[in-house]
């Protein structure tokens, strides 16, 4: 049985829903990564931050990124799934709920990202076809 840990690309870092989008965007830099779980004081998670919510929903409102904090960005009831959880578990969440990043959750903590490229790299192609299909078929754009 393949798990999500098996898949996922292990040592995802959170932002601290305190930190400003100017270092989110920094840190995404530094990881090369396009989304960041956000932590909330008990380092739960309480939202993911994307490179494109940075921009649509700061910059590009005209908000000064260096005063908005990724905690004000955190929208809606974060996904995530169990390390041990199936590979069919994994791709039920991400088509269920439309979503393009899920982070591992093991033990209470975070331990990785399932990204698409992650997909690409473990999943057939019939799989990859209908999650795919399942996830573009979206009515309203998502951050995720």
């Amino acid at each position: 049985m393949t798990t999500a840990g098996d898949i996922m690309h292990r040592g995802a870092q959170w932002i601290p829903a305190h930190e400003t989008l100017d270092r989110a965007a920094q840190l995404m830099r530094e990881l090369n990564v396009g989304a960041l779980p956000i932590s909330d004081a008990d380092e739960r998670l309480c939202g993911i931050l994307t490179d494109r919510d940075i921009v649509v929903g700061c910059v590009a409102m005209g908000h000064d990124p260096a005063e908005v904090t990724a905690g004000e960005m955190a929208r809606g009831t974060p996904r995530w799934i169990d390390a041990n959880a199936d590979i069919s578990e994994v791709l039920q969440e991400m088509k269920e709920h439309q979503i393009r990043r899920l982070p591992v959750i093991d033990d209470k903590r975070l331990v990785g990202m399932i990204s698409e490229a992650d997909l690409t790299r473990h999943l057939s192609e019939e799989q990859l076809a209908g999650w795919a299909e399942s996830v573009s078929a979206r009515t309203t754009p998502s951050p995720h």
